[in-house]
């Protein structure tokens, strides 16, 4: 089949996908019998959130007459995809949630509306203040706001607390407290082949470690990437050491074995009911395993069956230099308004209601439902919020952490995907490597992205961004 076949054929394809998608927005649905003013709502969400999701929209229908909001799941990998056919067919959704780093380069696309542009002035200054400043950090592109925050992730440490007090060992605070945990639970010299770790790095997570220790990925005000500094460095130093202490083959051994465990267990829990110690005795994770240890104990409980105690602290810090306190990496979802939407102030409506900015005990409501992390304080000391906080103890340290002005996403520029996988991909290099030379690995890493943000920006004019 030559080129001009194919290209035939994907371009068939594609009118397709949009006529399906076209018919899809549209169809028809008995509840809506008012002849209210309908808002196309896409989001990613499927199982019991999408159940969440389901009743916010039945919520906010039922507390107006304007509007009616038909939600729509669009699962899988290829929802750029298909936003990108409905703009450019003039027939995109209303309003979409997105949790890739995706913002500025849908923004530069121009695929989506800053916020000024389907809302009044006034009422963006507003939540822009109301919101914190994670999620408006997260929401946010050249200093303007382009999505808006419905939902905060949070990195901590989860630990097995009985584990510890059982080798007088206390929650660490210190990048020393964590070293001295992980070398009294699995001996750094030790050759012996090991069942459990206290601790392992993620070579993946250097985005919160980098946070922790100092640093900064991105100077917005020179817009230069800026990897390859000492904090950073002194981050993927000590996260490499534990590949060198303990040998980067063992722990990559041991890290495939914990793609073998069944399901979506979490490694902090212990499999056998024998057992009070899973794979790892301190883990780094987000707030969504506190309804997996919630589970788990409820379960044991239920039989019986002795249950570990267990506890979440912020990431430690380490003694020298120029750490941050209750530091980190954040992400979430955020909603976004594309370009030549037809509702644009139904979606506007529907986005002040989710976040409760119209009315914080819906949120609070749709927060505890679905176990999320509020993007504002108001919604956080709502009652009906802090019932489920006194509920699920070990949920409030997210929600302190998302109030820390330390919390900081991958930064919002035009390419942050590349950006993004370049660091994972250098973290795992110096992992990977014991003789590496870390500062080469972020020196390299520093100038990919680099060259590439560069690209992107000359290419702006032609409306040609690579993701």
């Amino acid at each position: 089949m030559n080129k001009t076949n194919i290209l035939i054929g994907i371009l068939f394809s594609l009118l397709v996908v949009a006529a399906l998608l076209k018919n899809w927005n549209h169809e028809q649905d008995p509840e809506n019998s008012s002849g209210r003013s309908e808002v196309i709502f896409w989001h990613f969400w499927g199982g019991e959130d999408r159940d969440v999701v389901d009743d916010v929209a039945r919520r906010f229908n039922a507390s107006q007459t304007k509007y009616f909001v038909r939600p729509v799941a669009m699962p899988g990998n290829n929802l750029q995809a298909k936003l990108f056919l409905a703009v450019a067919g003039g027939d995109p959704p209303d309003i979409v949630n997105q949790d890739d780093p995706v913002l500025a380069d849908w923004g530069q696309r121009g695929v989506i509306q800053p916020l000024v542009d389907i809302a009044p002035a006034a009422e963006v200054t507003e939540i822009e203040r109301w919101i914190l400043d994670s999620a408006r950090r997260l929401s946010t592109y050249q200093d303007k706001m382009y999505g808006l925050c419905n939902g905060l992730d949070i990195r901590a440490l989860y630990y097995n607390k009985t584990v510890l007090e059982q080798h007088q060992l206390q929650p660490p605070r210190t990048i020393s407290d964590l070293d001295e945990i992980a070398n009294t639970l699995a001996p750094f010299q030790s050759t012996e082949k090991k069942q459990s770790y206290g601790y392992i790095p993620d070579s993946r997570r250097l985005w919160a470690w980098g946070y922790a220790f100092g640093g900064d990925f991105y100077d917005a005000s020179s817009q230069r990437v800026v990897v390859d500094s000492p904090p950073i460095r002194g981050a993927l130093q000590w996260m490499a050491s534990y590949a060198q202490r303990y040998g980067s083959n063992n722990l990559a051994a041991f890290r495939q074995g914990d793609q073998s465990l069944p399901g979506k267990t979490f490694p902090l829990l212990p499999l056998d009911d024998q057992e009070m110690s899973g794979r790892y005795s301190v883990i780094m994770d987000g707030q969504w395993r506190v309804r997996n240890l919630a589970a788990f104990t409820r379960n044991r409980q239920a039989r019986g069956v002795a249950t570990p105690e267990f506890g979440v602290c912020p990431l430690p810090i380490p003694e020298t230099g120029s750490p941050r306190k209750n530091a980190g990496w954040v992400n979430g979802n955020f909603f976004v308004f594309p370009k030549g939407a037809k509702n644009s102030e139904g979606a506007w409506e529907f986005a002040k209601f989710w976040i409760g900015f119209t009315d914080p005990s819906q949120a609070a409501k749709t927060c505890s439902q679905g176990g999320w992390i509020p993007v504002s304080q108001t919604v956080t000391q709502d009652p009906q919020f802090q019932t489920y906080l006194d509920e699920n103890p070990l949920f409030r340290t997210f929600v302190e952490l998302s109030e820390s002005p330390n919390q900081f996403p991958i930064p919002s520029v035009p390419g942050a995907a590349f950006f993004r996988r370049t660091i994972e991909r250098a973290a795992f290099q110096a992992f990977d490597d014991p003789n590496a030379d870390i500062d080469k690995i972020l020196k390299d890493a520093e100038q990919q992205i680099q060259t590439h943000l560069n690209r992107n920006d000359n290419l702006r004019d032609g409306g040609r961004v690579d993701p």
